[in-house]
């Protein structure tokens, strides 16, 4: 890595001569470098931040056809996240899985992903008109978790559907989880197809060895990330990044262009080229910092009675645990007789700390860049004080209820009749629960916990599944995706 040139950050330097021209505006946006910005909102944001906010006039560059600074940020990207081509996103990692699916999958054409995909992947699905191979991510009785997936369900796919025509894994999962890439993309390429990686939580890996190892270095063709959620990019913003020849690049940028925004946000551009550049030329030793801020809230927070914390050291025991993201911190609360949500909204409401994802029997912490000893010792002291409430709560025979929820259901092949997109696009009809069994699903329906959805648009409703769907909101979980999260109504398609 070049670190002279990493050092600037051309788009964001142009942006700021921009600002501090003198220009009359009379292009958009209507706020006009904010002067005619709601008084409530300037109160709130102060005035710079809409000073910067400009369309693309022409020293500003295009982000579909980019020949200068937006080209020049994201070759400095490739280079510093390992990538051989890079792509800003301004609508989130979303739109670069949408866009991924798009550039490798005509309709028609199979894709094998788990069926604990964003569901982004799941619009793509739509949008393409790709056949989805659905192969079941490991789960993780124990910690009621679901991990990564496993190179053996992958091999049993492509050698059940060697059409396919690319592969999509989620890596690392929400709680960190990190599936054998290298394994899973020498597979793929066995078939000559590409292996697409939604590593969406994993923007941080490039940047110090004592993280997992980036999807990029272990094999795969394409790698989504987004920058905000663990670097320090506004949020929504993201980069796609891809290497080797498995992929149309000309079909990609004009799949990008059916999925982004024609009126980006150069704040979300500039962002990312800051956080580019903070990142190559600080990197390593932000992210020692933050693994030794981790590394002490899990030390710390492991020795309060009643606490359980999720540790590397299940790589190798649990299949689909391949790698652990130290800067993920999930917490098991059952030991102090209180669920997760319970456990969040006292953290929250009470304590001052608010995790990233609370479910029935955990929480998810995350640890980046922006967090200082401070933050980490009021969240161990909050964690103490719930231990100390849980023990007089003992001490005085109060009574605990806790119940867990039901393991997911056991893995079987996914019953289609119709493909997402058909699903989709079929007219539809709202039917109370007990109508909808044996019909065809027109809506994604995912419990959380564990986070794999159950049901896909296209999918035969059975009557287990709404079974265990309604186990899980009787234990406390939630279901999303659906129109009725009380799950007293499905949408099913109109026969």
């Amino acid at each position: 890595m070049n670190s002279a040139r990493q050092a600037s950050a051309p788009l964001v330097e142009t942006l700021r001569s921009c600002v501090h021209r003198s220009q009359i505006s009379f292009h958009t946006p209507g706020h006009k470098q904010g002067q005619g910005i709601p008084e409530i909102l300037c109160e709130l944001l102060g005035t710079a931040v809409f000073q910067a906010d400009f369309p693309e006039l022409p020293e500003l560059d295009n982000l579909f056809t980019p020949k200068g600074v937006i080209q020049q940020a994201q070759e400095l990207a490739a280079e510093a996240f390992g990538a051989e081509q890079t792509w800003f996103l301004a609508n989130g990692s979303t739109c670069g899985i949408e866009a991924a699916v798009l550039a490798t999958c005509n309709p028609g054409d199979k894709i094998v992903l788990p069926r604990n995909v964003h569901q982004s992947a799941i619009a793509a699905l739509i949008l393409s008109g790709a056949m989805p191979v659905f192969v079941e991510p490991v789960y993780d009785p124990a910690w009621d978790l679901v991990h990564g997936t496993f190179p053996d369900a992958i091999e049993m796919a492509l050698s059940h559907h060697p059409d396919a025509k690319a592969v999509l894994l989620v890596s690392p999962t929400y709680h960190g989880v990190c599936s054998d890439l290298e394994a899973i993309a020498q597979l793929t390429h066995r078939y000559s197809i590409p292996l697409l990686v939604d590593e969406a939580h994993g923007a941080h890996f490039a940047f110090h060895p004592d993280l997992p190892t980036p999807a990029l270095a272990a094999g795969a063709d394409l790698a989504v990330q987004s920058i905000h959620k663990t670097l320090a990019a506004l949020t929504q913003a993201a980069m796609l990044h891809i290497q080797g020849q498995r992929i149309d690049r000309d079909r990609l940028t004009r799949s990008l262009q059916l999925v982004q925004s024609t009126s980006p946000s150069y704040l979300l551009l500039a962002s990312l080229d800051a956080a580019r550049q903070q990142m190559a030329t600080a990197g390593h030793a932000l992210m020692e910092r933050t693994l030794e801020l981790a590394d002490r809230a899990r030390t710390q927070i492991s020795q309060i009675p009643g606490l359980e914390v999720l540790h590397p050291n299940q790589t190798g025991i649990t299949p689909g645990f391949f790698a652990l993201d130290r800067t993920r911190l999930t917490i098991n609360v059952t030991g102090l007789g209180l669920t997760g949500f319970q456990t969040d909204e006292i953290l929250h409401q009470t304590l001052g700390v608010t995790a990233e994802l609370p479910v029935l029997c955990h929480l998810t912490f995350i640890i980046t860049i922006g967090n200082t000893e401070a933050d980490i010792d009021r969240l161990i002291q909050a964690f103490r004080t719930l231990a100390k409430d849980a023990e007089i709560r003992r001490c005085g025979d109060a009574e605990t209820k806790f119940t867990p929820h039901p393991s997911p259901l056991t893995p079987h092949p996914s019953l289609h009749l119709l493909t997402p997109r058909q699903a989709f696009f079929a007219p539809s009809v709202t039917v109370p629960i007990e109508q909808a069994i044996d019909q065809i699903s027109a809506e994604l329906i995912c419990p959380y916990p564990p986070g794999i959805p159950v049901l896909f648009p296209g999918d035969i409703i059975a009557a287990e599944a709404i079974d265990y769907l309604q186990e899980v909101l009787a234990a406390g979980g939630t279901i999303t995706g659906c129109s009725d999260p009380s799950l007293q109504t499905l949408k099913i398609v109109k026969g």
